[in-house]
């Protein structure tokens, strides 16, 4: 592995990926990029322009003119979006749920890969999503795939969004069912587990502990690399 690997995190909603990846970011001194986070920010984008989340081709639009950018501030990572920080808003059910419509659009899919390649090739990266070991870096020096029982990722998620009207438990539980039917599914970069990957259950693991099993993977630390990453 050289000093500067190029690390997958792939898995389903809810799995831990973006936890996990931040904490393995700090261990490691590699840059994170969130590529669920990119999708998030085209769903809003879309939300933002009127345009349906099911219009493939005004979504390539959306894509061939927005300037996506990670910037690291004060410990966390902020998404900007031609110049605005969108990372709360892009932090909801609604725009979560658009951000798996929007990815099943071959047109989105194509920026975003492409995107994603150009902030990641120089290495010295952990890269978190649903393709990314099988489609964005398949040659990856390190490839984690994360998963956990269902019933266990529609808690956590019902923890991080809370309750709301229409959104107890159960119906977060029918979202993460439906979300795992689309993203397993869709003609263009189906969920699945990457030829080589390291496959972790964290139904019953604490996020250190999930941590701890993937620095076992990762031999030498990487050099750290710069906090910014963008189109």
């Amino acid at each position: 592995m050289s000093g500067r690997p190029i690390v997958t995190i792939d898995g389903p909603s809810g799995a831990g990926k973006s936890t996990v990846s931040r904490l393995l970011a700090e261990r490691t001194s590699l840059v994170r990029l969130d590529t669920g986070a990119m999708y998030r920010g085209v769903a809003w984008a879309a939300r933002k322009a009127g345009v349906p989340w099911s219009d493939g081709n005004a979504l390539g639009r959306i894509c061939g003119t927005l300037r996506m950018e990670f910037r690291a501030e004060g410990g966390d990572q902020k998404l900007v979006l031609d110049g605005e920080d969108v990372s709360a808003a892009i932090r909801t059910p609604e725009i979560s749920m658009g951000a798996s419509e929007v990815s099943s659009h071959g047109s989105v899919r194509e920026a975003m890969v492409a995107l994603q390649r150009k902030m990641g090739e120089a290495g010295g990266v952990v890269l978190e999503g649903r393709d990314i070991g099988t489609v964005v870096f398949p040659e990856a020096d390190v490839k984690f795939f994360l998963d956990a029982h269902a019933a266990v990722r529609a808690l956590r998620r019902y923890r991080e969004w809370g309750p709301g009207p229409g959104r107890g438990y159960e119906e977060v539980f029918r979202e993460v069912l439906r979300r795992d039917i689309q993203d397993s599914t869709r003609e263009h970069s189906p969920l699945r587990v990457p030829d080589g990957a390291i496959r972790i259950d964290s139904t019953v693991l604490t996020v250190g502990e999930v941590v701890e099993e993937m620095m076992r993977h990762l031999p030498a630390p990487a050099d750290r690399p710069t906090g910014k990453a963008g189109r």
